[in-house]
């Protein structure tokens, strides 16, 4: 045998795509140790995204202090390519399944390290974001990371706070004049290979609720809150996101 050409993806929640990578080289080595290894990461927008464009095609990889799912503080990171104009940003790096390992609570998780990720990126100077949507042990629509980008969520009283999914029907208001400048001039690319709708039985919390921690009781009660969000987003800012 003279070469080995390796394209795995990440295993869910264990390992990387370039941790795979070492692993098979290894063992590829140890029944022909002549042979030419040729790893390639491959990515599905979900973990190793970042390192599988890093890989490919060259590029700087970017470390930031973020929050983690529970709001724990964290080291995130994201890719620089084409010399610092586009950013590839991957959410299971700071919201990825994982970081939870077994204490899987879809409704208490967040977002908001992804928003950072994405300011970070944006303060840098970038032209076009590439945002990687898999992996995630999240099911909060998004909000965590609108509100680290500037986006205010309030109740009925006029409180602010940073929604999780078992309390996005408590947004009454949702206030966009915070948001950050710098992104009104990017191209935001977002990266999944799905076409779910955001509720119902084939939506966000009844297909990916699972795998995050809900059982059904809870699949039921998040499906509910995305469809109380999608109802706020539609009244307070007229796009239809359902």
């Amino acid at each position: 045998m003279k070469k080995v050409i390796l394209m795995p993806d990440s295993f869910k929640g264990t390992m990387s795509s370039s941790e795979i990578c070492g692993i098979m080289e290894k063992a590829v080595r140890a029944y022909y140790p002549d042979a030419e290894v040729v790893p390639i990461p491959v990515a599905d927008g979900g973990e190793g995204s970042v390192d599988a464009f890093l890989a490919a095609v060259g590029g700087e990889r970017v470390t930031v202090p973020v929050r983690g799912p529970y709001m724990e503080e964290m080291e995130g990171y994201y890719g620089l390519l084409d010399g610092g104009s586009t950013a590839v940003i991957e959410m299971a790096a700071c919201a990825g399944l994982p970081l939870v390992g077994e204490n899987r609570h879809a409704e208490k998780t967040t977002t908001y390290g992804v928003g950072q990720l994405m300011a970070h990126a944006a303060g840098r100077g970038c032209k076009k974001m590439i945002v990687g949507l898999g992996g995630s042990a999240t099911n909060d629509f998004g909000a965590g990371a609108a509100a680290a980008l500037g986006v205010r969520f309030l109740d009925e009283a006029g409180e602010e706070f940073v929604p999780v999914g078992e309390n996005l029907a408590r947004v009454a208001k949702i206030d966009m004049s915070g948001l950050l400048p710098a992104l009104r001039g990017i191209e935001v690319i977002t990266m999944c290979d799905i076409d779910n709708p955001l509720c119902g039985k084939n939506g966000a919390a009844h297909i990916f609720g699972p795998q995050k921690g809900a059982d059904p009781a809870m699949v039921e009660y998040l499906d509910g809150q995305l469809r109380a969000i999608a109802e706020t987003v539609k009244r307070e800012l007229g796009r239809g996101v359902a």
